[in-house]
């Protein structure tokens, strides 16, 4: 039997939900995709204390969505919502890595376009923004990304190391593989 106190003392409480979890992208809100702001979701119709406010093409009516009707696709499915764009995504062995990461994941704010690595056969989880200095630690284990990105810019290592500064304009983007834990990197200028 539930007790009348309790439920005399509950009332006029609003119950605080947790941030659903993101498999590609587990901390939006340190990226700034999503931020602490009372709103009502369009798409819910409910009063959220969190708001989606990154990147995405989608209808301007789904502005004000919150990270629950993102993760249960329900932004998507209602507004034709993309918030990756898939053409900017590595392959993946499976389409309902692309559905998750499209339609059921929050983005990340890049210069450009925003693209997103995979390895072992998955998307990778955005992990942060970075420069050189997040990184030099790294630097052997992300040799084939630098070697890329060098090649694909045309600048030698010590130009990228220099230039490459978080929150710079050029920005890094660093991801990790959720099955053998492997860093990548991405890149861009303003």
């Amino acid at each position: 039997m539930a007790n009348p106190e309790n439920s005399k003392s509950n009332q006029g409480k609003v119950e605080t939900e947790s941030l659903p979890t993101f498999k590609y992208n587990p901390d939006p809100v340190s990226l700034g995709v999503i931020k602490k702001e009372k709103t009502i979701c369009p798409v819910c119709n409910k009063e959220r204390e969190y708001v989606y406010v990154g990147p995405g093409s989608y209808n301007p009516e789904v502005k004000g969505t919150c990270p629950w009707c993102i993760k249960s696709g329900e932004a998507a499915k209602r507004f034709g919502c993309e918030f990756q764009d898939p053409s900017s995504c590595e392959p993946v062995d499976k389409e309902e890595y692309v559905e998750e990461l499209v339609e059921r994941t929050p983005g990340y704010f890049g210069w450009q376009q925003e693209v997103w690595l995979s390895h072992c056969g998955d998307f990778c989880a955005i992990i942060g923004y970075v420069g050189w200095k997040e990184i030099e630690h790294l630097r052997d284990e992300l040799k084939d990304d630098i070697e890329e990105i060098l090649k694909r810019w045309g600048m030698p290592l010590s130009e990228f190391q220099r230039r490459l500064i978080n929150g710079g304009s050029f920005q890094g983007y660093l991801f990790r593989c959720l099955h053998c834990g492997k860093h990548r990197l991405a890149v861009d200028y303003d």
